[in-house]
Parts: C-alpha cells; structure tokens; sequence
C-alpha cells in the first residue's frame, strides 16, 4: 500500500485575526505536524527569533532567493516580502507528513495551486473590523500608519474568502480551534 503525500494545510486570514494563536493551540493536537517556517523581509517582532518564527532576510537576499528558486510563493504584505521556502516543504509532502502553515491569502492560493487535493485552505476571520482593530492595537508594536495599513489590507483580504476551501471566525477561540482540528481531520480522513 502506497503512503498518501503529506498534507498542506493553510492558515490565512488578516494580522489579528489571531492565526498564530490558532496555530499553536492546533498544532499541539497534532504531534508530528511539520511546521514550514516562512521567509519575510519585515523586521522581527518582541521576542521572535530568526529560524523560529521567520526566517529574516533583506530585500536583496529574498529576491536572489526568488531567482534562485529556492521560493514556492511569495507575496507582499505591508511593503514586506513573505514566503515559503521550496525544498523543505516539497520534501515534508512527498515523506507523507502534514504540514500547517501560516500565509498570506495569496500564498494560500498559489499553493492550492501547486498541491491540489493535497492542500487545505483556511481562511481564519475576524469577527469583525472592530474586533480586528482593537488586536492590533493591542498589540503595542504597530504604528498608527501601519494599523490603518494593516485594516485595509484586511479589507481587502475578507473579500477573497470564497476562494479557501473554508472560513472559521475566531470569536471564540476554543470553537475556532476546535473547528480547524475537525477540519484537518476531515481531510485527513478523505486522503487517506
């Protein structure tokens, strides 16, 4: 009997929406879970740490790793690049192990794209624009020009929805984390 390839599981939604949160909380439900870690070109963040959260890279080093071919997909965001780095990813699949990631809409798209009935797209939302701009003030790490930067990307961004396999509102974070397990074990359960 032939191993399934590994699942790609994208988690999208606006900054604030709480993906991260989400993310951890899910991936302690699944040991095992392969983890990509994306590239970005913004500056760290509080305690993030380079090869944790991201992989921090100038705008001059992504871009030679974009001709490089060493990028799946990439996107701005905010004037940052992000991406998802190509061989680790490719090579979780093919091992068979399922893997979640945290990425731009567009990069959720561009992977269903590349993966097909391997990938399942999340698109995590907010249960508001009010909600939403209360996160990211809270916060503390933005500025007024990037929260108003961040809003309308957010804007933008809730009206591609229809494009993901399914949308989980994180009003309560218990339900949403709950519902994307149930998620992911639902494809897992249709690929095997």
């Amino acid at each position: 009997m032939s191993r399934r390839n590994g699942l790609i599981i994208c988690i999208s939604g606006p900054s604030g929406a709480g993906k991260g949160t989400v993310l951890g909380l899910v991936r302690d439900m699944f040991p095992g879970m392969g983890t990509s870690i994306s590239v970005t070109t913004r500056q760290p963040r509080g305690t993030e740490q380079e090869g944790v959260e991201y992989f921090f890279r100038t705008k001059d080093e992504f871009e030679q790793m974009i001709a490089d071919g060493e990028i799946l997909e990439y996107d701005t965001y905010v004037g940052n690049y992000y991406g998802t780095p190509a061989a680790y990813l490719r090579r979780l699949s093919s091992e068979g192990t399922d893997c979640m990631l945290d990425l731009t809409v567009a990069g959720s798209i561009a992977l269903k794209k590349i993966f097909g009935r391997d990938a399942l797209t999340i698109f995590l939302m907010p249960p508001s624009l009010e909600v939403l701009e209360e996160r990211l003030r809270g916060r503390g790490t933005e500025t007024e020009d990037k929260i108003r930067s961040r809003l309308s990307q957010a804007e933008a961004e809730m009206k591609r929805v229809d494009e993901f396999d399914y949308t989980v509102v994180n009003d309560d974070l218990d339900r949403a984390v709950e519902e994307v397990r149930n998620l992911i074990l639902k494809k897992q359960e249709e690929n095997s």
